[in-house]
């Protein structure tokens, strides 16, 4: 009933900058925390940032201060600009909400715990 379809990844070099969106459709009534995890090769899924519906935002130390989550509730979509890419961002980045499902009658039906595909990003010279 709800889709999340992530863009914007791809190769850059060391020092670069990308910009992430996850546009979440569906049967909608409303969205609530929206975050970007990853996912590097033999490691764990991590939580890179978080931002509420309220735009409180929330980021892993390892991204303070070069990523920039940031929500556009009118088109139920999410971003992440990454700046200051290193070769140890290099994942599968993932986008999640949690998203009240509308029902048939327009109303609110439950919340359920939706992720994206995953897009690639590579930061290599």
């Amino acid at each position: 009933q709800v889709q999340l379809v992530e863009s914007g990844g791809g190769l850059v070099q060391p020092g670069g900058s990308l910009r992430l969106s996850c546009a979440a459709s569906g049967s909608i009534f409303r969205i609530n925390a929206m975050s970007w995890y990853r996912q590097a090769p033999g490691k764990e899924r991590e939580l890179v940032a978080a931002i509420t519906s309220g735009g409180s935002t929330d980021y892993a130390d390892s991204v303070k201060g070069r990523f920039i989550i940031s929500r556009d509730n009118a088109k139920n979509t999410v971003y992440l600009q990454m700046n200051g890419l290193k070769p140890e961002d290099t994942a599968v980045y993932y986008c999640n909400a949690d998203v009240g499902v509308r029902s048939y009658s327009g109303n609110y039906a439950y919340t359920g715990h939706y992720w994206g595909q995953g897009t690639q990003v590579t930061v290599s010279s």
